[in-house]
């Protein structure tokens, strides 16, 4: 888009701005304003109901009119929707504009549904506490769902006041970085302001929501970005290093640096949900390993010519890395295949094969021993 259009020079000084606000999401809400609704962005949803900042302030509307059967399909934290105009009685959210990005989980339930925490973001931040032993496999799975968002991931790790040996911490940095390729690593102390200023200028510009477990900091660091104690904080627990949910709710907050940030509870269940770019992504060295394998469709488990085992064997792939890539690429078919019958007849047959192949190598192991 031209940036010396008309549409552009609105948009730039457009209320909304410091919340988002561009020539795209005009362009898309065009037509809503010709029928006299307003433009906004859902700061906060609570029980059938949501803030939303608009040109003439944060209204509370109603979503009855946006309540599908579809879960992926709910207004969440960080939309852009069409609101009635100021002086409504009740005020209702009339329509969602369609979403750039998404971060979406897998529920809790046993219904193979997906969970929208955030939506419209650039930036998804990580943040791991170093207070507690790094769970790489965790910072994978988060970065899964990060890549496959269609946000840039980064990751914070967190209380890096409490490793004082420089030398401890360059060693834990590298092992993020080698779970993270392509994703900055940022060590921050957000109560001595240590490394702030970095994660400020990338945050500085569009949408950040904040990730991480309970007890990993990021109330702490939410308050630091924002200048201001603003969201609650809480002492982790010294026995375990796990937190209390001191976030109850998906809150967007302006950022006085610019750019704006939606803190997130602590999350315990980290579920994939239809991530197969985002895990290819996380993995990229295991997938372009595995374009010199002999088979096109090789498990990298007992195939000849596999050379994602041969570099395991040669020291080039830490066995960790392909163990925890399996472990992902299994939840994900599992999860896809839950809701995809095609794919889940396909994974069966699958299965039937390698366990015949099995039974055929031991019953040939059998007959050597005989």
């Amino acid at each position: 888009m031209n940036l010396s259009s008309p549409s552009a020079s609105s948009a730039s000084s457009h209320p909304l701005t410091p919340y988002g606000w561009d020539g795209g999401w005009e362009a898309e809400f065009a037509s809503y304003a010709e029928q006299g609704l307003l433009p906004g962005r859902v700061v906060r949803v609570d029980r059938g109901q949501c803030d939303v900042v608009t040109p003439v302030g944060t209204v509370r509307a109603d979503t009855e009119f946006v309540v599908p059967r579809d879960p992926m399909k709910v207004v969440c934290t960080g939309d852009w929707v069409a609101v009635d105009p100021d002086g409504s009685d009740p005020l209702y959210v009339r329509t969602l504009l369609p979403r750039r990005t998404a971060f979406v989980r897998s529920t809790s339930s046993k219904r193979s549904e997906g969970q929208i925490l955030a939506a419209n973001v650039d930036h998804a931040v990580v943040a791991v506490s170093l207070a507690v032993e790094l769970d790489l496999g965790r910072i994978e799975r988060f970065l899964a769902l990060a890549w496959e968002s269609g946000a840039q991931p980064v990751v914070v790790l967190t209380k890096a006041d409490l490793v004082p040996d420089p030398v401890t911490l360059a060693h834990l940095v590298q092992d993020v970085e080698t779970a993270a390729p392509g994703v900055p690593v940022l060590t921050v102390s957000a109560l001595a302001a240590d490394g702030l200023d970095v994660l400020v200028a990338l945050v500085g510009s569009g949408t950040s929501v904040l990730l991480g477990q309970s007890g990993a900091g990021k109330s702490t660091l939410a308050n630091a970005l924002l200048g201001a104690d603003v969201m609650e904080v809480q002492a982790a627990r010294d026995v375990d290093g796990k937190g209390r949910h001191t976030t109850t709710t998906r809150n967007l907050l302006p950022l006085p640096a610019g750019g704006v940030l939606i803190d997130t509870p602590g999350l315990r269940g980290v579920g994939l949900f239809d991530a197969e770019t985002g895990v290819g992504q996380v993995f990229s060295e295991i997938e372009e390993l595995a374009l010199r394998c002999r088979f096109g469709d090789c498990a990298h488990e007992s195939e000849p010519g596999c050379a994602v085992r041969h570099a395991v064997e040669a020291g080039e792939l830490p066995v960790r890395r392909l163990e925890s890539y399996r472990k992902l690429v299994r939840e994900n078919q599992w999860i896809v295949a839950k809701t995809d019958a095609r794919l889940r007849s396909e994974l069966r047959k699958d299965w039937k094969r390698k366990g015949a192949e099995g039974k055929a190598a031991m019953e040939a192991k059998r007959g050597r021993w005989e």
